[in-house]
């Protein structure tokens, strides 16, 4: 029987050097590389699957249509969460410490809060766009174009990036002189009571808001259009009609899905987040930031499993068909939404 040694039971910090560093936590070694390979297979899968919707939409022209160019922008943010958010929260959460410096936290709050933020304004892009496609179907080509559309997504990443750059600032994350009970090691997310509202407003309640409502009236009037044409007489322009009815109904459908998934997974964290620190765990706290991780994995099984433009795309990606000549000119896909 192996007996735990006396340094087992010795008080470790996250910096044995300074004064004021941080007790670290124990783990046993088990757990400790149980974690690592957990953490890095989540983070390569939500790298991997989001890569496969860039490379798809970015390389076939077919798919350069507005509606997929918020879905490319979801999936940049998704995969920078993927590639830095997840890998660096993993060597928190695993090693109990933070070893990046203060100020590399605040650089992380600016980066988590800028791709939050910006995936749920491309949600919200979404939702606009699928209320004009449905509810404006013949002034969606005026309306919604490439050019407009790229625009809107600049525009909210511009507006997401000044957003939180101020919010860090602000309540300084890049001057720890003000608080001096924190220990040296740790990243805490800390909301001064003015900012608390203004993020609750900001970040959840408005856009939220926002894409319930506009969801409520898209599907109001796809039922309504539904009604409509049942009861007109079958006749090739009428059969035309409902197809691209129901085209337009199921890419709203779709997309509606990865908005309440989205929802599910957002709403309990920015709840948490914004109410005082002592009335939720730290494991409660870091359960729902870990969900919220997770969706940004989910969003490509969602296309792989609804949009057969997806499915087409990736077999040609794996098996390296996009190296052939002219090949983001293939006609594969019957439309931009099927």
């Amino acid at each position: 029987m192996a007996f735990p040694s006396i340094e087992d039971h010795e008080t470790q910090y996250c910096f044995p050097a300074i004064n004021s560093s941080c007790i670290k936590g124990k783990r046993s070694r088990h757990e400790h590389n149980n974690m690592y390979v957990f953490f890095s297979l989540l983070s390569a899968s939500t790298v991997f699957l989001n890569l496969l919707v860039i490379i798809s939409i970015s390389h076939f022209k077919k798919l350069h249509t507005p509606t997929n160019l918020i879905i490319l922008s979801l999936a940049v943010a998704d995969l920078l969460i993927g590639l830095i958010i997840m890998p660096v929260d993993a060597i928190n959460l695993i090693e109990t410490c933070w070893y990046f410096g203060d100020t590399y936290c605040g650089l992380f709050v600016i980066t988590l809060g800028l791709l939050l933020s910006t995936s749920l304004c491309n949600l919200v892009l979404i939702a606009v766009d699928r209320y004009v496609a449905v509810c404006h179907p013949l002034q969606y080509p005026q309306k919604i174009t490439t050019t407009k559309t790229l625009i809107s997504i600049c525009v909210s990443w511009c507006c997401c990036s000044l957003y939180n750059i101020s919010f860090v600032i602000s309540n300084g994350y890049f001057n720890t002189s003000h608080r001096p009970d924190l220990c040296y090691g740790r990243c805490i997310v800390l909301i001064t009571p003015a900012w608390r509202f203004t993020d609750l407003t900001l970040s959840f309640l408005l856009p939220c808001i926002v894409i319930i409502s506009v969801y409520l009236k898209i599907f109001y009037v796809a039922q309504q259009q539904v009604k409509v044409l049942n009861s007109l007489k079958a006749g090739k322009f009428v059969m035309e009609v409902s197809v691209r009815r129901k085209s337009e109904s199921k890419a709203a459908m779709t997309l509606g899905i990865i908005v309440a998934v989205y929802l599910l997974c957002g709403i309990p964290f920015y709840i948490c987040s914004l109410t005082e620190s002592t009335a939720i765990s730290s494991t409660t706290m870091t359960f729902l930031t870990w969900t919220l991780y997770v969706n940004s994995g989910l969003n490509p099984l969602i296309y792989a499993f609804f949009y057969r433009w997806f499915k087409m795309s990736v077999k040609h990606i794996l098996t390296l068909k996009i190296f052939q000549p002219a090949s983001s000119l293939t006609d594969i896909f019957t439309d931009g939404h099927s």
